[in-house]
């Protein structure tokens, strides 16, 4: 009997515990589910109300980023050089004075010559003197004129003779175009590599009134010097600059020697007007045919340069 009670009463005890299990299987899905499904339409209802929102947002967003995109500057594009395609030109009219210093000489005959800036500019009658440098990108084009007339007359007593007065007239037209490539391109510095010629022509006549024969004469020398040189354009401060430059030729093409260097001390004025002063010193040893001008011609420069574009 004790057995069989035994065994009813697990054989009870295993329904009953499956009942329970059961029952609490079905109380937690009763208590899970409502939840879950709770937690799902309030998922999904606030998937429709943000929906909503952001369809109703939309338009302002676009409206906001079609307004920024419309009021922002536009952004300089960083480590790419500003856009400098086209041509610029500077012109710089400037007047010399120098002195001139060597030998000159004719037919196989030459004196020394010693000339002050005072001398030069009491018999000076006429003159241009000027520079036009233009530049396209790296590629400068500089371009420098000098032309200067002298004259003077003296009066030559002749004993047992009237009066003989002789007229000296004497030109000097140099003209010197190059052509180069910016080397260095920055803020404070550029330097130019520069190539090209320099043309001489020297003109002189002496008259005598009367007239005095085989003693007028007139004559002129004209010739070509192939260059190289280079210049360094500086920028002290923003009112400041400094320019250095020089070239050297003839190698026996035209003359045996021609070289010059100048400085020159810039004062921004305006943005685009600036001016100058600073020295120049110019030198040229020609020979030929009897023919001999070895001078060095130097003095203080001073002018102003104009930047047209």
């Amino acid at each position: 009997m004790n057995a069989v009670a035994l065994k009813v009463s697990a054989k009870w005890f295993a329904i009953l515990l499956g009942m329970v299990s059961l029952v609490g299987a079905g109380t937690c899905r009763a208590q899970i589910t409502p939840s879950k499904r709770s937690s799902d339409a309030l998922a999904s209802n606030n998937t429709h109300e943000n929906v909503a929102t952001a369809a109703a947002s939309a338009p302002v967003v676009a409206d906001q980023a079609i307004a920024s995109d419309a009021e922002a500057p536009a952004v300089p594009q960083v480590g790419l050089p500003p856009d400098d395609s086209g041509w610029h030109v500077v012109v710089a009219p400037y007047l010399w004075f120098p002195g001139v210093y060597g030998t000159v000489g004719a037919r196989n005959r030459d004196v020394s010559v010693h000339a002050t800036p005072g001398d030069l500019l009491s018999n000076f009658r006429f003159g241009l003197m000027g520079l036009v440098d233009t530049r396209y990108k790296r590629v400068v084009l500089p371009l420098d004129m000098m032309w200067v007339r002298l004259e003077d007359d003296k009066a030559l007593p002749f004993p047992g003779l009237e009066e003989i007065t002789a007229k000296l007239k004497g030109s000097e037209f140099i003209l010197t175009p190059k052509i180069g490539y910016r080397l260095i391109d920055s803020e404070v510095i550029k330097i130019d590599a520069l190539a090209g010629f320099r043309y001489w022509h020297f003109g002189e006549s002496l008259r005598f009134s009367p007239s005095v024969a085989g003693l007028n004469f007139s004559d002129s020398q004209d010739w070509v010097d192939p260059l190289v040189g280079g210049r360094i354009l500086g920028k002290l401060s923003p009112k400041f600059e400094v320019s250095i430059g020089g070239d050297v030729g003839g190698w026996g093409a035209g003359s045996q020697l021609d070289y010059q260097v100048a400085g020159l001390l810039g004062y921004r004025m305006k943005p685009a007007v600036a001016l100058q002063i600073g020295y120049r010193y110019l030198d040229v040893n020609y020979r030929s045919g009897g023919t001999i001008i070895d001078v060095a011609t130097h003095g203080p420069v001073m002018g102003v340069t104009i930047t047209l574009k």
